[in-house]
């Protein structure tokens, strides 16, 4: 009995209900911080918004609002998870580049470098992994 309590052995080991709950909580964590605000505000946004790559702030706003919106809700549910977790890697990995500058420690504006290489890990996780069984990808292919 204390073997089994101390060995976790009453948990599932289903690779499955893992990728369930690394979608459900990688996209609910970056729908809440930064999805919601790009959808409902997009507008108050679009004018001062970062433009790494030149092509307009509001142009890099959509893509933004895409990935951390849009994409991150397809995860959760497990719809087009690899093109979605690949589409956030790219445009998590262009914010760490171009507004970051690679910089994992920092102390002032940089401070979320080791959570855009967070993030991207867990999507390429994704892409890599695929959805899993507890999905809508995987419902569509019965």
């Amino acid at each position: 009995m204390l073997s089994s309590i101390l060995k976790l052995r009453f948990l599932p080991t289903s690779t499955d209900a893992q990728l369930l709950f690394l979608r459900v909580a990688i996209g609910m964590s970056i729908f809440l911080k930064h999805g919601y605000e790009k959808i409902f505000h997009f507008s108050r946004m679009a004018p001062t918004f970062s433009d790494p790559l030149h092509l307009g702030s509001t142009t890099s706003l959509v893509f933004a609002m895409l990935a951390d919106g849009i994409c991150s809700l397809l995860i959760i549910f497990g719809l087009g998870t690899r093109w979605a977790s690949m589409f956030s890697a790219v445009v998590i990995f262009v914010a760490w580049a171009f507004n970051y500058h690679f910089i994992f420690f920092g102390h002032y504006v940089a401070d979320h470098g080791e959570l855009c290489l967070l993030y991207i890990i867990v999507m390429v996780a994704l892409f890599i992994g695929g959805p899993g069984r507890y999905s809508i990808d995987a419902q569509l292919q019965d």
